[in-house]
């Protein structure tokens, strides 16, 4: 029984597929559902968990190369949230981009990994290195 790391099977099924180049989205409570991107739903309630905290139990497992956000997110977010989510990333270069632009990206990401995250424009497009 894994008593440690993340527990969800479903997660770690998805994250043990996941190859190089391959995209994870990181979604919000709010974010579609996307027709043909597998979706692990870890939301709980409003706010639990957030995104920040998925992404760090994620890369403390699993090596991420590049990750997006939209732009908009640095204009509709305090600079406390911008700095939580940088730190969640930690050396993962995080590059910004207009919310449709980012949202061209989704068709094409293995699986995205909805959370009960609960601020504006904060999902994350993660790219496995």
């Amino acid at each position: 029984m894994l008593q440690s790391g993340i527990l969800n099977p479903h997660l770690l099924s998805l994250l043990a597929r996941v190859r190089h180049t391959n995209t994870l989205v990181i979604a919000d409570s709010m974010f579609p559902s996307w027709p043909g991107v597998e979706t692990v739903d870890l939301s709980l309630v409003y706010g639990i968990p957030t995104a920040p905290q998925v992404v760090a139990a994620i890369l403390d497992h699993w090596k991420a190369g590049q990750a997006w956000m939209a732009e908009e997110f640095t204009q509709k977010n305090s600079d406390a949230v911008i700095n939580e989510f940088r730190q969640a990333l930690g050396p993962v270069p995080l590059q910004l981009e207009p919310h449709l632009e980012f949202k061209k990206r989704i068709p094409g990401a293995l699986g995205l990994i909805r959370t009960g995250e609960a601020r504006i424009y904060t999902n994350i497009l993660l790219e496995s290195a």
